[in-house]
């Protein structure tokens, strides 16, 4: 049976990661209106709770931004949602600033984005996703769309189904795993996603191999962990390049994310966007942290004082092929520099190959005609992050994602989240006044 919520959201936002988390707190910081009232918001999430990269929260690994790019402190420095206020409240704030390290690990980062889900609990249906999304016209003729209507189930059971209504939607809905061509994921073949939730089922101490496929961080991380908590398999790393590329993480090219370098990507012409993006890529794509290359090439090095093999670089070279026979897992790897093929027999394979984007023309379904493409076939957007419409659309549609094709680098990463969600925050507020004042006039129409 399909329900429906009698009230018309402000904001109802599909997805629940960070985020869309940053937005909840931009909108509670607006808090009510003149004659208006509070802006009221509603998030779905598929997952069961709250949680973001859970299966990359390796004991050693550590953020890549400062803590201080956090959900709030860019936007708002005296916010209560700060991570400062996080470490605060569970007394560890005296430690941290003992620790003299701008990059909390991973582990610690994740408890604080948890800690501030708590306080959003009432706004969140977890365990849901969105089936469909049809517009709201009108009932006289000619009308503008100046809603949207939603329509969730639930992720557990599809039939227990229901809809909303909203004036605004905010998508975050994440990023999804990239295999190689052909390669299937199972018992034996990962996606780095997935990987330590899988690593964690196996006995470790009973891996003899196992093969570690990209050369980006999450590559680099996993093959240290597998080195260190499988004690007894040999790691091979297979990178097309020679080893590890360094993450450029100093002072001017860190600018590249900074809140005013969206503004000149945006309004910049695109021979200057197209630069940006071949000089500062090695910011953030296909490149490790110093620490973690360096901490793997003491461990070969340190095998080679020993005798033993266990970490190997197979350098390049790609991952061709995927046999499976029962337990059995015979990977092709094809050399670049010598043309040749060869076949390694291992217990698992980890593809650190990277995410897409989701297609969300796909869940926008018949109203993707709505949203305006440029000549490569990609949305147009305001600078608000606000989806540019055509004219019968009054209703606003935001992107958290899958915009660095208009708003640079930083638009997938914590870096400049803080303050993106204060802008789509901000813009909602401004238009928000004008919805009701349209909704005023058709009551006084009937």
């Amino acid at each position: 049976m399909v329900t429906h919520e009698p009230s018309v959201y402000d904001v109802v936002g599909i997805g629940f990661g960070p985020s869309n988390l940053s937005l909840a707190i931009a909108l509670e910081d607006l808090g009510g209106f003149v004659g208006a009232g509070p802006v009221t918001a509603k998030f779905f999430e598929r997952q069961s709770e709250f949680g973001w990269h859970k299966n990359m929260l390796l004991p050693s690994a550590k953020m890549q931004v400062s803590f201080l790019k956090d959900l709030v402190t860019f936007r708002n420095p005296y916010s209560r949602y700060s991570f400062v206020s996080y470490l605060h409240s569970v007394d560890r704030l005296t430690q941290f600033v003992n620790n003299c390290d701008f990059f909390p690990t991973r582990q610690e980062f994740h408890k604080y984005l948890e800690w501030v889900a708590s306080y959003f609990t009432d706004k969140v249906s977890y365990g849901t996703e969105v089936t469909a999304i049809t517009p709201l016209q009108g009932e006289y003729p000619g009308e503008p769309i100046d809603g949207w209507r939603v329509h969730v189930s639930s992720v557990d059971n599809p039939a227990d189904s229901y809809y909303v209504d909203a004036r605004n939607l905010v998508l975050a809905t994440g990023l999804v795993p990239k295999m190689p061509e052909n390669f299937v994921r199972d018992d034996h073949v990962w996606h780095s996603s997935e990987f330590l939730g899988k690593f964690q089922r196996c006995d470790a101490s009973k891996l003899s191999h196992i093969a570690v496929v990209g050369a980006g961080q999450s590559a680099a991380e996993i093959a240290r962990h597998c080195y260190d908590y499988a004690p007894n398999a040999t790691v091979s790393v297979i990178i097309p390049s020679y080893g590890y590329s360094i993450a450029d993480s100093t002072p001017f090219a860190n600018q590249v994310f900074d809140p005013e370098a969206v503004d000149a990507y945006y309004y910049g012409e695109q021979q200057a966007k197209n630069d940006i993006w071949k000089y500062h890529k090695n910011t953030n794509y296909g490149v490790v942290d110093d620490e973690v290359i360096r901490s793997l090439y003491q461990r070969k090095y340190d095998d080679e004082v020993r005798g033993v093999e266990r970490l190997q670089f197979i350098e390049l070279s790609r991952v061709t092929g995927v046999k499976r026979s029962g337990d059995d897992t015979r990977i092709t790897v094809y050399s670049l520099a010598s043309d040749q093929y060869r076949e390694l027999d291992v217990d698992a394979i980890v593809c650190a190959t990277g995410y897409e984007s989701m297609n969300i023309g796909a869940m926008f379904g018949d109203i993707d005609g709505y949203f305006k493409r440029d000549s490569q076939d990609r949305y147009r957007l305001e600078r608000d992050y606000r989806l540019i419409t055509s004219e019968t659309v009054q209703a606003g549609v935001y992107l958290q994602g899958g915009t660095e094709h208009s708003h640079g680098l930083s638009s997938s990463l914590l870096s400049n989240m803080a303050t993106r969600s204060g802008e789509i925050a901000q813009s909602i507020s401004e238009n928000r006044f004008y919805a009701v004042t349209r909704e005023l006039m058709k009551v006084g129409r009937g």
